[in-house]
């Protein structure tokens, strides 16, 4: 029997002082939210803030944990937090082509990648938290 290969994932929905959200516009979805694969012995909330700093050159702190996505068919765990800059220079990488603090509705416009926008929208929405999504 072979095991099962699960994936599981953290992102974070970052929101700085003038109530903007941090998106990357990765090579192969568009605008997006920072995140990416949990590394074996990491916790979601570091996986969460070492993700965001690899694509976008900022550090963040994890204020709340929003829920999960769950995709059953292919095994595929998405978990969601808000957080918060720290530190650190906006930053573009091979992940990331571009960069950027956006308003709240212009992110939602510019997000067209699948269910990524409702992701935003229900962290965005405290008296949702916390949720799980399974498609």
């Amino acid at each position: 029997m072979v095991p099962p290969k699960h994936i599981v994932s953290a992102a974070a929905i970052v929101l700085n002082e003038r109530n903007e959200i941090l998106l990357i516009k990765g090579p192969r979805r568009g605008w997006e939210m920072p995140g990416g694969q949990v590394e074996e012995g990491e916790s979601l909330k570091t996986a969460a803030i070492r993700e965001t700093k690899e694509e976008s050159g900022i550090d963040i702190e994890i204020t709340k944990f929003c829920g999960v996505f769950q995709n059953v068919n292919n095994s595929i765990c998405n978990t969601l937090f808000i957080g918060t800059p720290i530190g650190g220079e906006l930053t573009t990488t091979p992940e990331s082509l571009e960069v950027g603090f956006f308003p709240i509705k212009d992110a939602l416009e510019m997000v067209t990648w699948k269910n990524f926008r409702e992701r935003i929208e229900l962290c965005l929405k405290e008296d949702s938290h916390p949720f799980l999504i399974e498609f």
